[in-house]
């Protein structure tokens, strides 16, 4: 069955519009409930967190009303991390976790990530079965009474839960003393967290993006926008930067001398002495196809292996349990330390980084710059009037045939419909980075007129 809510990362839309309304959230957080509890003899407990996005307040208490309809207990975190509240489902044995958070969206988007007991997202069947509850009838008789209508709570010391679970991944004999850290939440949910792990571990921290107001979350700053944590580390004289997204499940480091560093790099330094260190389980790494092919020499290398699959951290985390992999990430930086966490966490990946940094006394930028030779690459988004099947673009696809052609074995050519927005991502790398613009122009320009011309029939 196809989904009708679920993409590649949850339920994401315009809040208030469409799916990402009250009255589905309701639904969601109904059938949530409905579905734990017949796993359980016992009332289900379901973790519930979110951004800083404004329509939060709406869709906590629709989500918490469902699970309490269907008499289920609800515990609140408030704003948290997506990673925390991963964390939180299976420290306080929940049997569901529930963050509301549209990721790197702006604040007028909202969306709903479910996690199941054992804190990983859930996997397509069980998203499918959830669709069915939601749209079905079977919830609607299900209704409990009196004293078995459900209750909500709110989970006061769950920031400092999670802080202690961020600590606990950097090495004990480590310290942060002396080390001067720009830390940018993105006005997100990590404003409270991110700033007091990197303090309680002795780093004297600067921290942006930390005066969320229900509208500016990823507004000029965070792992969107790099450049603001990167003039920081300029201004302050900084060892290193962290920027971070709206749910600070990924990250963007900046090193000393302002430079951007992206998940693909990081993964390389990590994966690399993880190799050494005998510590990357079966020798290999994954990544999605739109990893740089650098990354896959670099890893090579070092007599490793890099697995590519589908776009998504959940699939990075699917192909990671199903072949015993510890280590995995995406480009966009969501990194994925299994060993550390069950999704991926901006923090947790910070701590791995800077106890690489520390242990080889040298600065960041020189630890990201010899890592890994980038192959060019051009990457394109391109918003379009309707989302159409690929096959059903032939000129399209002949456009990227010619490309692919052109390439040979020097590169690579990924184009791709957006798993969370109307945008068709045209993806290319090659030796010459003028020569994959022009591909990649061509490709963008050939499916606008495609696409157009099929709407307008």
């Amino acid at each position: 069955m196809t989904r009708k809510l679920f993409g590649t990362d949850g339920i994401r839309g315009l809040a208030n519009r469409g799916d990402m309304t009250p009255e589905v959230a309701f639904r969601i957080g109904a059938s949530i409930a409905y579905q734990a509890g017949k796993r359980i003899d016992r009332v289900p407990r379901i973790v519930v967190g979110k951004d800083t996005r404004l329509s939060g307040y709406l869709f906590e208490t629709a989500v918490a009303s469902g699970v309490c309809a269907l008499g289920g207990e609800v515990l609140l975190s408030g704003p948290l991390p997506t990673p925390a509240i991963a964390h939180l489902t299976t420290s306080m044995r929940a049997d569901a976790g529930v963050m509301i958070s549209a990721s790197h969206n702006p604040y007028q988007d909202n969306g709903i990530k479910i996690f199941a007991p054992d804190g990983f997202k859930l996997p397509d069947d069980a998203e499918q079965e959830l669709e069915t509850l939601i749209f079905g009838s079977e919830i609607d008789h299900k209704r409990p009474t009196g004293t078995r209508v459900g209750r909500a709570e709110r989970l006061d010391d769950a920031p400092g839960r999670y802080v202690a679970a961020v600590k606990a991944s950097f090495p004990n004999e480590l310290t942060l003393e002396g080390i001067k850290i720009v830390v940018d939440a993105a006005h997100g949910a990590a404003y409270r967290t991110a700033p007091l792990v990197f303090s309680e571990l002795g780093a004297v921290t600067h921290a942006i993006g930390v005066r969320p107001n229900g509208k500016n979350i990823n507004h000029k700053v965070g792992a969107l926008h790099p450049e603001a944590c990167a003039r920081e580390v300029r201004k302050r004289d900084a060892d290193l930067g962290i920027a971070l997204d709206g749910d600070a499940d990924r990250i963007i480091m900046i090193d000393e001398k302002g430079n951007q560093i992206d998940g693909d790099v990081l993964m390389a330094l990590c994966a690399t002495r993880m190799l050494r260190a005998k510590r990357l389980r079966r020798r290999t790494l994954a990544a999605t196809v739109m990893s740089n092919l650098g990354l896959e020499r670099a890893i090579e290398n070092d007599n490793g292996k890099l697995l590519r699959c589908k776009v998504g951290d959940r699939y990075v985390v699917e192909a990671m349990r199903k072949r015993g992999l510890n280590f995995g990430g995406e480009q966009s930086g969501h990194l994925i330390f299994l060993d550390h966490a069950t999704t991926g966490d901006g923090l947790v990946a910070a701590m791995q980084v800077l106890a690489i940094l520390l242990r080889e006394g040298r600065p960041l930028s020189e630890l990201a710059t010899g890592v890994m030779e980038r192959v060019p690459q051009v990457l394109l988004n391109v918003t379009l009037p309707d989302r159409r099947p690929l096959e059903a673009l032939p000129k399209t696809a002949r456009q990227i045939a010619l490309a692919e052609k052109g390439l040979g074995k020097d590169g690579r050519v990924l184009v791709r419909w957006s798993g969370t927005e109307p945008k068709l991502r045209v993806m290319i790398e090659g030796p010459q980075h003028d020569r994959i613009t022009a591909m990649a122009n061509d490709i963008a320009a050939e499916a606008r007129r495609e696409v157009s011309r099929l709407v307008a029939q």
